[in-house]
């Protein structure tokens, strides 16, 4: 399956269902009176977190999607169906932002979460609504109003404790198979990862948290440099950015070098996108240390937090012999427990504001609000007796033969 983590789409809502006019009409029963009925409200549109589903490509060909409009009202006080609700699937963690205005309109943190993205019209009045006792025989109905459309960007982000970041050929991969049962391609030339991966990491039978290996970043990586920053974005959610760190870089550079290079990426990336990946702790853990003495490691470790002027954590391992790697799951597991995790979208359903018309008010504008009655709607051959008054466009009138 192709793996796609952002798409655009566009979505409209159902619009509301027309009110009409109408007269009860039955054998025997002089001035039925008015019985026409409201329309259907359209069907709404929400986005579903669904927790099998792990990729957006099935909205990479149909960009468009459209709820049903609600049904018109018919006679004998009949209110129209209400229109299908239209729920569309993506998988858990995506972010959904309306593309004209850049508001981020709900994220979907769990499964089962769901959020209203655009709002069914409301239905039509029938002429029912408008009788009282100085207009018994209303010729008004209104229109349904229209349903919302919007343009969406859904950009997948996977939800993550731990983030690896290195460059190609670091070792984050074999460091993944090493501490979960994930088995992510591991080849001894560059770029063997491709898409991101998810392993879930168990420190006992009651403690564990997800890493999330993403494909390696070079400098020059803003620029459109290896394969790019568009996989950064799934770091987002990550609380832990382990650093690892290749002793013995297959091309011979400079670790230090390296390093800054891929933070000044991080850097870029975080201030284009206004997130704040360059707040979150990093770690540093050495990789292949498997491949040198003892002595030799201790001065190249040495060396290089002296010219980083590093403070932080520190961390050696043979991801390949899974030496040291239990000591870092350890600890990553005690500093996840001591600083939980605070989500910023925890509601289950996001729910827009609008202003939506009262019972009896239309929206529509004054030449929209009078319906025109068409013969379907309204019997021509009403009968009304000399003396029976009713009220037309605000004026009371006297019928007389």
């Amino acid at each position: 399956m192709k793996f796609v983590d952002e798409v655009s789409i566009k979505v409209k809502a159902g619009d509301g269902g027309n009110g009409i006019v109408s007269f009860r009409r039955e054998k025997y029963v002089a001035r039925g009176g008015p019985n026409g009925g409201d329309g259907g409200d359209g069907g709404s549109v929400y986005v579903a977190a669904d927790p099998e589903l792990n990729t957006l490509v099935d909205y990479r060909f149909i960009r468009f999607y459209e709820a049903t409009r609600g049904e018109n009202g018919q006679g004998n006080n009949m209110t129209g169906a209400k229109g299908d609700d239209l729920y569309l699937k993506a998988p858990v963690g995506t972010q959904i932002t309306d593309l004209e205005t850049g508001e981020i309109i709900g994220d979907l943190t769990k499964a089962g979460q769901k959020v209203l993205v655009a709002k069914g019209g409301f239905h039509g009045l029938g002429n029912t609504r408008f009788k009282s006792s100085v207009n018994r025989a209303p010729r008004k109905a209104t229109h349904g109003t229209k349903g919302e459309t919007r343009e969406l960007r859904l950009e997948m982000k996977v939800l993550a404790d731990v983030g690896l970041l290195g460059l190609p050929n670091a070792g984050k991969s074999t460091f993944i198979r090493a501490v979960s049962a994930a088995k992510p391609k591991v080849a001894g030339y560059p770029f063997t990862t491709l898409i991101p991966n998810l392993g879930v990491v168990r420190v006992d039978n009651e403690s564990s948290f997800v890493v999330a290996d993403i494909p390696g970043v070079i400098e020059g990586a803003a620029e459109g440099a290896g394969l790019g920053i568009r996989f950064l974005r799934h770091l987002a959610r990550t609380r832990i950015l382990l650093h690892i760190v290749d002793l013995l870089p297959y091309d011979e550079s400079d670790p230090v070098a390296n390093f800054n290079g891929i933070m000044n990426e991080l850097y870029k990336y975080s201030e284009s996108k206004d997130i704040s990946l360059k707040d979150k702790p990093v770690w540093l853990v050495f990789n292949k240390t498997d491949l040198m003495l003892e002595e030799e490691v201790q001065e190249k470790v040495k060396d290089f937090l002296e010219r980083l002027d590093w403070d932080g954590s520190v961390y050696q391992m043979s991801a390949v012999k899974k030496e040291g790697t239990q000591v870092i799951c350890n600890d990553i597991m005690e500093y996840l427990i001591e600083h939980p995790e605070v989500r910023q979208f925890e509601q289950e359903e996001v729910a827009q504001e609008f202003n939506w018309p009262t019972q009896g008010e239309s929206k529509m504008t004054e030449e929209e609000s009078w319906d025109d009655l068409e013969d379907n709607d309204f019997d021509d051959d009403w009968d009304f007796e000399d003396g029976d008054n009713f009220e037309e466009d605000g004026v009371e009138i006297e019928y007389k033969q």
